[in-house]
């Protein structure tokens, strides 16, 4: 059974990620407009009553603004967020829609197994997610200050990688951000450079040959462009003498367009 992946918007004013089999679809996240989900639902040919979930992965607004919409549009989704995420999740929905999972334990919503892996950023318990079909992995890693061995271990299979670029970081140094912001965004619990994204994928590379595609997402409007982000990463790569084109394929997850939809 084919499995289908599409970014329906990803960056720091709000991510929203789909993917689906011939039965069922699931969102990750909802932090864009109600209007703009649904709309990229009915362009990739899904159907509002195929959606049985919306995964979260932390509480802040550009993952959750569109929650309670979602909950009451769409007839079967419910919501799965961990306990410590609930009790900072600030938009109502309905107690027979939400869902519990913890952190590291598998569960299942029709043919995937999903794994919700732990991260670190400024968030009461946020996550990233593997999505399991078959023999196909898909790993979403956003919103991370760093990648540590464990997070390492868990997407260096994926067939499909979003990982983060957040910011180029003499954008961010150089820029209009106030200092506390700027040491927000790179410490530990802030968001991953272009740099760091490009060290990550040497050595996933590296470590786990095989064909892959890798987005890049959640890209700062302030401190990134799409085309400094791919070209730092592809930078970072050749310098490894890593080169994109044949088992490695790049593309950046726009923030403000739908992808194309990739078949895995």
């Amino acid at each position: 059974m084919t499995v289908k992946f599409c970014s329906f918007a990803s960056g720091s004013s709000g991510n929203c990620y789909m993917v689906k089999d011939d039965n069922t679809a699931i969102l990750i996240d909802a932090g864009i407009s109600g209007k703009k989900i649904f709309r990229a639902l009915e362009e990739t040919e899904t159907s509002l009553d195929m959606v049985e979930a919306v995964l979260v992965t932390h509480e802040h607004t550009d993952h959750v603004k569109s929650l309670p919409i979602l909950t009451k549009k769409l007839p079967r989704a419910a919501v799965y967020a961990n306990r410590a995420t609930w009790d900072e999740i600030d938009r109502p929905v309905a107690p027979e829609r939400r869902r519990e999972f913890i952190t590291g334990e598998d569960f299942y919503i029709g043919d995937f197994t999903i794994r919700p892996f732990a991260i670190s950023h400024d968030a009461a318990e946020p996550v990233g997610f593997s999505i399991y079909h078959g023999e196909v992995q898909i790993s979403i890693c956003t919103d991370a200050g760093y990648v540590g061995e464990d997070i390492l271990e868990e997407i260096k299979r994926a067939d499909l990688l979003l990982l983060e670029a957040n910011h180029e970081k003499e954008m961010l140094l150089y820029g209009r951000y106030p200092y506390p912001l700027k040491q927000r965004i790179l410490g530990d619990e802030g968001h991953l450079s272009n740099l760091s994204c490009g060290e990550c994928l040497c050595r996933i590379v590296r470590e786990q040959p095989k064909e892959r595609m890798v987005m890049l997402g959640h890209l700062s409007r302030e401190n990134n462009t799409p085309d400094v982000a791919l070209q730092a990463v592809v930078n970072t790569l050749e310098e490894q003498e890593i080169f994109v084109g044949g088992q490695l394929k790049l593309q950046v997850a726009r923030r403000d367009e739908r992808s194309e939809v990739y078949e895995l």
